[in-house]
């Protein structure tokens, strides 16, 4: 069994920046995908990012491309999403994601919430003034 654990989430002001880290614990942790969705209140979980865990190739929702980047430390079984120019639109609840196998690396796929095996519990962002 896998578990993610997301931290980093706070309040900052519009156009700030914050950190989010997702660590993985559990057996054998070797995921082909992962991922952040945020949920903000009252809609459903959105897609933010995805990555290759092998080679790192990466995919944003348009409207945070050039904004946030997502990474990975394979060493240390971390997921990064460094998310610069906060927006109040960006404030949800943030939740990281892994998939297990392979998957064809589009668009549609990679969006989908029964695309990914494990979530964690999230991680509260806010941005306002």
């Amino acid at each position: 069994q896998v578990q993610l654990a997301e931290s980093g989430g706070g309040l900052v002001q519009p156009g700030g920046s914050l950190r989010l880290s997702c660590v993985a614990s559990g057996r054998a942790f070797s995921p082909y995908t992962m991922a952040w969705f945020r949920q903000a209140p009252g809609k459903e979980r959105d897609f933010v990012a995805a990555i290759k865990w092998s080679g790192g190739r990466t995919y944003y929702k348009d409207s945070v491309e050039g904004r946030f980047t997502i990474s990975r430390d394979n060493a240390k079984n971390t997921l990064y999403l460094q998310m610069n120019n906060l927006k109040p639109e960006d404030t949800a609840v943030y939740y990281c994601a892994a998939r297990q196998g392979p998957t064809a690396w589009i668009a549609n796929m990679l969006m989908r919430l029964d695309e990914y095996d494990y979530w964690g519990q999230g991680t509260q962002v806010t941005v306002s003034s």
